[in-house]
């Protein structure tokens, strides 16, 4: 294990990663919860102040409020997708760290076709972020093959890709790390949103069973829940589906460069070491 990856603040970083789901997670339905009862329950929503009757004609706050119970779970769904979302892109942002990736792969590349193991390690320390991470793994060990004597080549070139191979395994899972929640969330939210929409059926149907005239306040309330249940679970899921795959794209071109820059790292190694 490296010390470019080993080091205290990124273990630290680790920790802290690993408990940030149990706490935000928790928080967001909290959140939806209190939201739910004190900005979509507040009594002004309502014909005369009362929760248990209609809402104020073209209140929406009073209408999500008649969804009922499963409202503010499939609110904190929502959340914890917004919250997420917003971590990810933070994490993989520091990830591909400073500056351009592709810019910086080109100037490690320059600096290698040189010879310049300190430009190129001068270049990891500016751009920072788990490329630069790997790279500089691999430079550390390039430069350790280098003085050693009573190896052939090959098992030099071996070294060097086993190192950038074990730093990337030791990058990947920060990259990937959360990512399942998004996919737990892009799933099932939709048939949490089904099953609200379903409750919603009972109950509008309940009201039309009834003898003589049916209960219109009843129908419209089981219809709302419904509905509103329907859009919160599909636009939940849209969500998480959309920037789930956007992440495994973004990590993928980051493997890439990764392994971009292992590659140039080895062959330059074999060619100046002939």
């Amino acid at each position: 294990m490296t010390a470019a990856n080993n080091t205290p603040a990124k273990q630290q970083g680790e920790k802290s990663g690993s408990i940030f789901p149990y706490i935000a997670i928790p928080a967001c339905f909290v959140l939806s919860t209190l939201i739910f009862l004190y900005v979509f329950g507040d009594p002004s929503h309502f014909v005369d102040g009362d929760p248990t009757k209609d809402p104020m004609p073209g209140d929406y706050f009073g209408t999500v409020y008649k969804g009922g119970w499963v409202v503010p779970v499939l609110l904190g769904m929502f959340f914890v997708t917004i919250v997420f979302v917003l971590e990810r892109f933070i994490t993989l942002g520091k990830a591909a760290g400073v500056g351009k990736i592709d810019d910086f792969v080109k100037s490690l590349k320059s600096a290698l076709d040189r010879g310049d193991l300190a430009g190129a390690a001068s270049a990891c320390d500016k751009q920072k972020g788990s490329v630069a991470n790997v790279v500089h793994a691999g430079l550390a060990k390039y430069s350790e093959m280098e003085k050693v004597s009573g190896m052939e080549k090959d098992e030099k070139i071996l070294a060097i890709q086993k190192e950038v191979e074990e730093a990337t395994t030791l990058e990947l899972p920060m990259l990937e790390k959360n990512l399942n929640i998004l996919a737990t969330l892009a799933s099932t939210a939709t048939l949490i949103g089904l099953f609200g929409t379903v409750l919603g059926m009972i109950r509008a149907f309940a009201a039309l069973s009834t003898a003589g005239a049916p209960d219109s306040s009843a129908l419209a309330m089981g219809i709302s829940e419904a509905l509103i249940n329907t859009a919160l679970g599909i636009g939940t899921s849209a969500i998480a589906i959309v920037f789930y795959n956007f992440f495994t794209a973004k990590i993928d071109g980051l493997t890439y460069r990764i392994d971009e820059a292992g590659y140039s790292l080895t062959q330059t190694f074999a060619s100046k070491h002939h």
